[in-house]
């Protein structure tokens, strides 16, 4: 028989290793049970963690706007540094307003109290007549209508080919050159035209020259235009051009149609130098827009003429003794007291003309294209005002002057300097010829635009060549305009003692 003790080690051993392999199945994954617990429990640790770690956010959130609220300074620029982004200064342009206008009114009344009341509207009606009975400035304008049927019977033998081209060139030559000419010659001969109505009647014929000079030119493009297509049809027969059926189309006018009465006056009148066939129109008269204007005619032209009485004479005569005896410190004190009223009547003028005058002939005549200035206020080179502060002008010269000149050959340069010396004659045949003396101080300051355009635009950038513009307009008018007057003064009035007393 086998004893007992001889299993003893053995089953002790085999207990032993049942123990052990049990304890390490109960370790081991089982089909995944015990896995799945160890990753319950560290899939809770990552919830708390992430639990902990938004509450920490919520809470420095917290401080942060705590922090905000308690906080008084941040990260910025001031208002009037250049780097700062705020532009809105509508407050200082109504203080300066304001101080404009308390400053000129103390002017006004300091005025009133040294000179009294100037203002005079029957010596404005002697500034155009001498004579009540004679009217000469205004027969002049009158004669003026002899060159525009000049002009219009030329255009039609020449588009029905009676004349040749050159016949036709050499009549607009003498018609042109008398426009100039005539009224010039009866200015200066005949005594009783005052200088406000020889300049009247000098800048009618002066703009009745730049319309009938772009009416020849445009016929003359018309005229070549069907000329070409003439030829292009002998050539290809077989392919007409198809008329038109719309009816904004038929209603347009063509050459030769065009040669009528009826379309070259209203071109006379018409608030623009280039000529066209057919002109933008609006589609009916605003009666209330054309009332305005009227009333700002009559408004403004009646304050130009009281400002002009009141505060611009007295300067001018208390600057004639500084003057003559070359006295430098008193004459720079009158240039300086005369720049502002001189550039105030300027402005005055320019928005009584070029708004609503031209405005409200532009609505009685439902001529579309109102663009008559643009904003010179903001030019920051001397060409770019030239260009912008009277836009028919501007067009006129770039149509029929500047372009065709770039178009024979010549350089840029060479000729905007011819469009400012041919400015510069009329600004002098302006002003000379009704004053019946030559001096070229218009001339000689209009020339003197071109070194300033090219130091401005130099040399000075924004707003600084924006002042220097500002700067030339309102000290170099007053300078041209106390020439004149003491030039006139000497020429016609020096040796009169009762005007010399008065001074």
């Amino acid at each position: 028989m086998i004893d007992k003790n001889d299993f003893g080690p053995a089953t002790r051993s085999r207990r032993r290793a049942t123990i052990t392999s049990a304890k390490s199945e109960t370790v081991k994954p089982r089909n995944g049970a015990t896995f799945g617990v160890s990753a319950h429990k560290s899939g809770s640790k990552t919830q708390e963690c992430l639990t902990k770690n938004l509450q920490l956010r919520e809470d420095s959130k917290r401080k942060c706007d705590l922090y905000d609220k308690m906080s008084c300074h941040k990260l910025q620029e001031s208002m009037l540094s250049s780097a700062s982004s705020f532009k809105n200064y509508r407050g200082i342009l109504n203080w300066c307003v304001v101080m404009l206008v308390l400053s000129n009114a103390r002017l006004f009344l300091e005025n009133l109290l040294r000179y009294g009341i100037l203002v005079d509207p029957i010596q404005v009606v002697s500034l155009f007549l001498k004579d009540p009975y004679s009217w000469p400035a205004a027969c002049l304008v009158i004669v003026s209508n002899v060159f525009i049927l000049v002009a219009m019977y030329t255009e039609r033998k020449l588009a029905m080919g009676s004349i040749s081209e050159k016949v036709g060139l050499l009549i607009y030559i003498i018609n042109l050159t008398v426009i100039l000419c005539f009224p010039m010659v009866v200015v200066l001969k005949l005594p009783s035209i005052t200088p406000v109505g020889g300049a009247f009647a000098l800048g009618i014929y002066t703009i009745l020259f730049l319309k009938l000079y772009s009416y020849k030119d445009v016929n003359k493009w018309c005229r070549e235009r069907m000329q070409a297509k003439a030829r292009s049809m002998s050539r290809s027969l077989s392919c007409p051009s198809a008329p038109s059926s719309s009816s904004s189309i038929q209603s347009y006018v063509s050459y030769p149609g065009n040669l009528s009465l009826r379309d070259i006056f209203y071109f006379v009148f018409a608030p623009t130098l280039c000529y066209e066939l057919n002109f933008p129109r609006s589609e009916s008269i605003r009666m209330g827009f054309l009332l305005r204007r009227l009333f700002e005619m009559f408004l403004l032209t009646q304050l130009l003429v009281g400002l002009t009485q009141q505060w611009m004479v007295p300067i001018i005569r208390s600057s004639m003794k500084p003057l003559q005896e070359m006295d430098y410190t008193r004459m720079t004190e009158r240039l300086l007291r005369l720049a502002v009223p001189n550039h105030l009547l300027w402005l005055i003028f320019f928005y009584s003309f070029f708004h609503s005058s031209m405005n409200f002939v532009a609505e009685l005549l439902r001529f579309g294209d109102r663009e008559f200035y643009r904003d010179w206020w903001n030019s920051e080179t001397i060409t770019y005002f030239w260009q912008n502060w009277n836009i028919p002008v501007h067009k006129w010269c770039l149509r029929h002057f500047y372009k065709p000149l770039l178009r024979r050959g010549a350089g840029k340069l060479l000729s905007q300097s011819a469009v400012f010396f041919f400015s510069a004659f009329f600004h002098e045949y302006l002003v000379s010829v009704p004053l019946r003396m030559f001096r070229l101080w218009a001339f000689m300051g209009m020339m003197a635009q071109l070194p300033l355009a090219w130091f401005v635009a130099r040399f000075l950038r924004g707003n600084y060549g924006n002042a220097a513009v500002w700067l030339s307009l309102i000290i170099g008018q007053p300078i041209a305009v106390l020439m004149y007057v003491h030039d006139y003064y000497v020429t016609h009035y020096q040796e009169d003692p009762t005007v010399t007393e008065a001074l």
